[in-house]
């Protein structure tokens, strides 16, 4: 019998936004993610409907969104996809969490390329009194071009950023047992100029209520990575935390050393806290536990550490083309099409 709290929980991590912007995760995707899940932590399926050859099934980072997926997933019910998450959350608790991670990211994944398929040509409305700064120091055809595209992908990479803000703490946070608090409801108060505690709250991007302690999550500290007035704000964390009652934890993915970085961890250790850097991964594996560590080590490390090879690589040069109903994106042998509908049924694909 599968209980009215697993159905409610089920139906919400299926779907994300409402009306047009609504994404539902299909049965062809939801056996897939259960299958994922099932095969990551080593354990049997029980709806024979699920198992099919292993070369049927795509990694999760397929470029294809949506993926191809086996014909005989379509067909699958509600109430056969519920059974199958019940039973291996019986076999394994943390499925629960394994799995509605993978929905998280595939409904943003999946968000994205209906972003980039509907984010509108900006007009010259718009863009067109910035021609100010390089009217006659840029040719003109080259000038309305070049303002072009650098407004329609400075708005794509921010809601890029805006998504993956959605995306990676929460996601991060609920690995080690904590959860994302906004400034509205945090505990950790500003503290003013005159050292007192203001009513002001601090968005915090993990929070162990049960352990009192609030996390700080950085990709990369750097000299350039932030303002004086920026970083401030970040050396005052640490000491707000402490006077809120918790101890700040401070965790850089990226290890490379800079002053700025020291500078954090000095300012995080006066105040009770840690820092962790070069044992970064190893200390959240060890907070996750064995299901959830084995959920960082598949999607989220593995994507961050090949990237970050590309950190001191000069870029290639990229040839960018709009189209009537796509627009493409080439480096050097690689290419990547965005299907333009304007009604975000069509995302994105790639070649190369």
């Amino acid at each position: 019998m599968i209980s009215t709290e697993l159905k409610s929980h089920f139906a919400k991590i299926r779907v994300i936004g409402q009306g047009s912007d609504r994404i539902s995760l299909s049965a062809s995707e939801i056996a897939w993610l259960l299958y994922l899940a099932a095969d990551d932590l080593k354990l049997e399926l029980c709806n024979n409907s699920f198992k099919v050859p292993q070369k049927q099934v795509p990694s999760f980072y397929d470029v294809q969104i949506p993926p191809a997926l086996p014909k005989q997933w379509e067909d699958l019910t509600t109430d056969e996809l519920l059974i199958e998450f019940d039973w291996l959350i019986r076999k394994e608790p943390d499925v629960r969490l394994y799995f509605s991670n993978l929905c998280e990211i595939l409904k943003r994944r999946i968000k994205y390329q209906r972003i980039l398929s509907r984010q509108p040509k900006p007009t010259m409305d718009q863009i067109g009194p910035r021609s100010l700064l390089e009217y006659g120091i840029v040719p003109m055809n080259l000038l309305a071009t070049w303002l072009t595209w650098r407004k329609w992908v400075f708005d794509v990479d921010n809601r890029s950023g805006q998504e993956t803000g959605y995306l990676f703490e929460p996601v991060l946070a609920s690995c080690i047992g904590g959860t994302t608090v906004g400034s509205r409801n945090s505990p950790v108060k500003r503290i003013n100029e005159n050292g007192k505690q203001t009513t002001e709250g601090r968005q915090i991007d993990c929070l162990d209520v049960e352990a009192k302690i609030a996390y700080e999550f950085k990709l990369r500290v750097t000299i350039a990575a932030s303002g004086q007035g920026r970083f401030a704000e970040e050396l005052s964390f640490p000491v707000e935390c402490k006077a809120a009652g918790l101890t700040p934890v401070l965790i850089v993915l990226d290890p490379t050393p800079s002053a700025r970085l020291a500078e954090l961890r000095r300012a995080f250790e006066a105040s009770g806290g840690e820092v962790h850097s070069k044992d970064a991964w190893e200390f959240i594996e060890q907070k996750a536990g064995k299901c959830m560590s084995t959920f960082l080590e598949n999607y989220l490390r593995p994507v961050l550490l090949r990237m970050a090879a590309f950190d001191d690589k000069v870029p290639d040069a990229l040839t960018l083309t709009w189209g009537r109903n796509d627009i493409t994106f080439r480096a050097g042998k690689e290419a990547f099409t965005i299907k333009r509908t304007g009604n975000g049924e069509q995302g994105a694909t790639a070649d190369g």
